[in-house]
């Protein structure tokens, strides 16, 4: 295929995709450059956009830059292109954290992504309210692990008591979070203000959520409040579904890898009519995130827990623009 065929439009439409990936607080830390010789994009971390307490080693900031990857390839996908992805390219260059070539589609013979996951992209949004008590059907279940399991991760069920007790982790790491004068002045830092000032990167209050009422599931509370009492609580599912993601490894790599498997199992929840948020507390500290890492054998690394189930959609957060993440020559 000939480079004049990836018009700026189709280019656009990509970068839309890429940056309506979740990020971490909403702080988008990407950045895409366009090598037009090789037709390849490059993909790069915005280390200012990172979270200094809450993420000291970047892990999710690379697991951020993992989804946008993976959307970026649902996007080429359905645009007709063949992508290749290549994960920490260039050694002496610690920032590329990612490239993704556009080569001419094959023929159809192997395994590649659902065509409905490209229209799950601009759908898919977090969920921080109460859901149903409807199960997800133990087939959708599987799909999502599949999903996973074609990025290199694995997500598995655990039954109601570990589920409880990984609950009860996240509610340990919620405490720390509040208590933690620095991470809450953080936190905080990345919430939009109300009415006029608000930008495009951050969480509108909106988005936020109320506390469960009964105190089983510890949802972030992004204000760092140090009295729970005076946050908008509500009843919330008595049965939670708890997918615990994890990796064989736990290198900058296997971040990546989780971004994209995470990215893949909410895109195809989506597409399926589950919502999910993510319960991301305890892998900020490292103790907890141990405790989290699979029993009896405690073998892999615990990388996300994903609270999946039936309720509303959750409002969308903001995006910038693909110019406003892209080099100037990128999209002229």
């Amino acid at each position: 295929m000939r480079i004049a065929s990836l018009d700026a439009t189709t280019l656009e439409a990509c970068l839309s995709a890429a940056v309506a990936a979740p990020s971490f607080f909403n702080s988008q830390p990407w950045r895409y450059r366009l090598d037009p010789d090789t037709v390849t994009l490059e993909v790069r971390a915005a280390p200012e956009r990172s979270l200094r307490h809450a993420d000291p080693v970047g892990r999710a900031l690379h697991i951020s830059v993992g989804a946008s990857v993976f959307n970026l390839r649902v996007a080429a996908l359905h645009f007709g292109w063949s992508p290749v992805v290549r994960l920490l390219p260039s050694p002496e260059d610690p920032g590329l954290l990612a490239t993704m070539r556009m080569t001419a589609p094959v023929h159809r013979t192997t395994v590649t992504l659902r065509a409905d996951l490209y229209p799950a992209v601009w759908r898919r949004h977090s969920s921080r309210m109460p859901f149903s008590s409807r199960q997800v059907p133990p087939p959708v279940l599987t799909e999502l692990a599949e999903a996973a399991h074609m990025e290199g991760a694995l997500v598995t069920f655990p039954a109601p008591t570990e589920t409880a007790r990984m609950l009860r982790v996240v509610s340990e790491a919620e405490q720390r979070n509040r208590a933690d004068t620095d991470r809450g002045t953080e936190s905080r830092r990345w919430l939009q203000p109300d009415g006029a000032g608000a930008t495009d990167i951050g969480l509108p209050r909106t988005t936020l959520g109320p506390q469960d009422a009964r105190e089983q599931i510890p949802m972030r509370d992004f204000t760092a409040q140090r009295h729970p009492e005076r946050l908008p609580a509500q009843d919330f599912e008595t049965t939670p579904v708890i997918a615990l993601l994890t990796t064989e490894h736990d290198r900058r790599a296997d971040w990546l890898r989780t971004g994209q498997a995470l990215e893949h199992v909410l895109l195809l929840a989506t597409a399926h009519g589950v919502r999910a948020s993510l319960l991301h507390q305890p892998m900020e500290w490292p103790d907890l995130r141990t405790e989290l890492n699979p029993v009896p054998e405690h073998t892999g690394h615990a990388q996300m827990l994903i609270r999946l189930g039936y309720g509303p959609e959750g409002p969308a957060t903001p995006r910038r623009a693909p110019r406003a993440v892209s080099d100037p020559d990128t999209l002229r």
